[in-house]
């Protein structure tokens, strides 16, 4: 692939990202932030692309233009599902986004179906257990060792060359927040557990985003790929930002529910990232149970290995 090529995904993904029109400053400061820090591993000036994109001076059309395989422009459609999912159903605008860029592509709408279809099924999967998850005790804590699997689970994720397998991340730490909370006698909707995620400064959007970027970045995304083998020598980064992410996430979750939710925002967010360090250290420790992790997953089986975590 290109860095034409790879620019082009970016932009449009970039693109899938503003489609709502709505995104908060906040959002837009931590997409900015990952431009900013992917910008040291492109071949590309990231922080004025995303500039470009923000204030549209580099069209879409541009962007689809670059792309001339078939398999280039259904990973593009794949992408920017994917992006404008990763807080929920598509809005309006969204959709007409989507439309849009699928007729610019070229996509064929049974395809493009089928790939929604795909990133629903990850998306949306319930947060209530399905009863093949590990049991809560009756200790009214979360089982030793559950949020540490969640990291290892995530950061395998990370490892996997296939896109819906970086949206996965998503789900599973909203999983991990929604058990922990249960666990200390709260019933979680989605939308309380987003707002934990944002109070402590994970953005869902711009979580996404940056996985997808050092995946592209580091070749292992678009057709084959060479398989695991491949990613497990150049998504180190990613692997171990999403491992200590998720580590962070669940155990300043695990503190915050188990207080009676007596953190107000700026400690809990002081308390996240005092685990995030914390995190990780942890990672590197850990970094071949990651990688044994990762051998063992089906990207093809998400939507059951989301619903069994």
């Amino acid at each position: 692939m290109t860095a034409g090529e790879r620019n082009a995904l970016l932009t449009i993904c970039l693109y899938a990202a503003f489609a709502d029109g709505a995104k908060h400053a906040r959002e837009r400061d931590a997409l900015r932030r990952v431009a900013e820090s992917l910008a040291p591993e492109a071949t590309t000036d990231l922080p004025r692309l995303y500039q470009d994109v923000l204030l549209r001076r580099r069209g879409l059309e541009r962007a689809v233009a670059e792309l001339k395989s078939p398999g280039q422009r259904m990973l593009a459609y794949e992408m920017a599902l994917c992006v404008c999912g990763a807080v929920g159903a598509h809005s309006a605008p969204e959709t007409m986004f989507l439309d849009r860029l699928r007729s610019l592509l070229g996509v064929g709408s049974v395809e493009a179906a089928a790939a929604a279809d795909q990133a629903a099924a990850v998306a949306e999967v319930p947060l209530r257990d399905t009863g093949t998850a590990a049991p809560l005790t009756g200790t009214s804590r979360a089982p030793e060792g559950m949020v540490l699997n969640y990291a290892v689970l995530a950061g395998a994720l990370e490892l996997l060359p296939q896109s819906l397998a970086s949206m996965a991340i998503i789900p599973l730490q909203m999983k991990m927040v929604y058990r922990i909370g249960r666990a200390h006698g709260y019933e979680l909707d989605r939308g309380h557990v987003k707002d934990l995620l944002a109070t402590v400064g994970v953005g869902l959007t711009s979580q996404y985003l940056e996985g997808f970027g050092r995946k592209l970045i580091g070749g292992l995304l678009g057709g084959a790929l060479g398989g695991l083998g491949r990613s497990l020598g150049r998504a180190g980064a990613g692997m171990a930002l999403s491992f200590a992410t998720t580590y962070a996430l669940g155990k300043a979750a695990e503190q915050y529910y188990g207080s009676g939710r007596q953190f107000d925002a700026a400690a809990l967010k002081r308390l996240y990232a005092d685990l995030l360090g914390e995190g990780r250290a942890l990672q590197e420790q850990l970094a071949p149970r990651i990688e044994e992790r990762a051998r063992k997953l089906d990207a093809r089986n998400l939507p059951r290995l989301l619903s069994e975590s």
